[in-house]
């Protein structure tokens, strides 16, 4: 099928590159002609592992190109996707759905003959009936559907997550454009992988439903974290015990300095703006928000305590800014709320990051910037590990702390244990939830 997909960013790119890679002709379509000029070049403009070579051989079969000419695009092709951001409004909390909907009206001029849209971006409840109302207020002749198709894409891991997925969920309003979609997702059918079809509302929600749950989790274990610290007790066990129990499962478990990144912090806040403007207010919701934010503020106390009280005039080395491994994404990352509490205290920050320098650069100023942690660590007085890079896993610990001036250590990703930083030679060792 031809497919264009309006926006080239984490979400449309990944989708791009993997849905040619399912033998499709896909045109990728972006506004910013840098970018696409970037991707022409065989230049991936996010850091996600196999992307690069993945799009490098789909480009070569001649299934995947990228244009600004999203009429052109649009056109001619079977189904279009919309892949545009829909960042958090400021003042409401609410998803800002400015660009979609310019996406819509754009695609309703362009449009020739029977077409699919999509909506990839999250979206809230109602979007995909008011992008269709759109389409025909543009263009009153226009032979089209709308569909939902929410991602579930974990960065660092989002190849293996769109080949195969745990469940495709697609929303739809009647069986031509299921037809439709039911062959765009054809080789995931022959690999039985679970394809839910369902309304456009129920596809919406899921995306919401999910996201906030997984945050639960992790503020979950970050909560009894804070209790495990003060009655003695150690989390990482707790989490392993509980995690055993079928009906709750590991996966999302491990404490540490709150959640980040594209998704959750957006997709909890817009879900509990749902719950406001449908008077069904998303109590636990607001409440791992409200929690998550005390989680992050946390780590920096922790900090200070293990540098006396104070950070000011102290040299400290933060290893890890992204929110993740395997991944350069910033967005609402814990570094950005502790890395400048530490540089507004006086520190002297040193930060060690294998792909977040790009984004950090403009995200935290007033820190300086290295490639080796060794080095970084000469006459530092603290180490703080913030991501949980495989890079940072298997430290010199000996080496790391005869390098530094103070032997300190804030493992604010349990990444170690007491008994590893003693045997290294740090003398003060802090993690969470131990």
């Amino acid at each position: 099928m031809k497919i264009a997909m309006i926006g080239s960013g984490y979400v449309g790119l990944v989708s791009g590159v993997c849905f040619s890679d399912f033998g499709h002709e896909i045109v990728c379509v972006d506004v910013d002609t840098s970018k696409v000029e970037m991707l022409r070049r065989g230049e991936v403009p996010i850091y996600e592992p196999g992307l690069d070579a993945l799009m490098a051989r789909n480009v070569e079969a001649g299934r995947l190109s990228f244009t600004d000419d999203l009429a052109g695009a649009v056109a001619s092709s079977d189904a279009v996707f919309i892949a545009v951001g829909t960042p958090t409004r400021r003042g409401d909390g609410h998803a800002d759905l400015t660009y979609v909907f310019e996406a819509a009206k754009q695609i309703a001029h362009a449009m020739d003959g029977y077409t699919v849209v999509v909506t990839k971006s999250t979206v809230p409840v109602g979007t995909n009936a008011r992008v269709k109302e759109i389409i025909a207020e543009a263009n009153p002749n226009a032979d089209f559907d709308v569909a939902s198709n929410p991602e579930f894409l974990r960065e660092g891991a989002a190849i293996d997550d769109f080949m195969r997925p745990d469940r495709v969920v697609v929303g739809v309003e009647n069986e031509r454009a299921a037809e439709v979609m039911a062959e765009i997702y054809r080789p995931l059918y022959l690999r039985d992988a679970p394809i839910i079809t369902t309304d456009l509302a129920s596809a919406e929600l899921t995306k919401y439903a999910a996201n906030a749950f997984l945050a639960t989790k992790i503020t979950f274990i970050n909560e009894i974290a804070m209790l495990a610290e003060r009655v003695g007790a150690d989390v990482k066990e707790i989490a392993r015990a509980i995690g055993l129990d079928g009906r709750i499962g590991g996966k999302f478990l491990h404490a540490g300095p709150g959640y980040g990144g594209s998704c959750f912090p957006k997709d909890t806040s817009a879900l509990a703006r749902i719950g406001q403007e449908n008077a069904v207010p998303m109590r636990i919701t607001e409440t791992v928000m409200s929690v998550n934010d005390l989680v992050k503020r946390r780590m920096i106390d922790k900090i200070v305590d293990l540098c006396d009280g104070s950070v000011n005039g102290k040299k400290i080395l933060v290893l890890g800014v992204t929110f993740k491994p395997n991944t350069d994404d910033m967005r609402d990352a814990p570094s950005l709320t502790i890395v400048p509490a530490l540089v507004g205290g006086g520190a002297e920050v040193r930060v060690v990051d294998p792909e977040g320098h790009r984004e950090g650069k403009k995200l935290l100023p007033g820190v300086s910037w290295h490639e080796d942690v060794y080095a970084a660590a000469d006459g530092a007085d603290a180490v703080v590990i913030l991501t949980e890079w495989n890079e940072f896993r298997a430290l010199d610990l000996s080496r790391l702390a005869g390098a530094m001036k103070s032997a300190k250590m804030a493992d604010l990703r349990n990444i170690y244990g007491p008994e590893d930083a003693a045997e290294g030679g740090f003398a003060s060792y802090v993690s969470v939830g131990r």
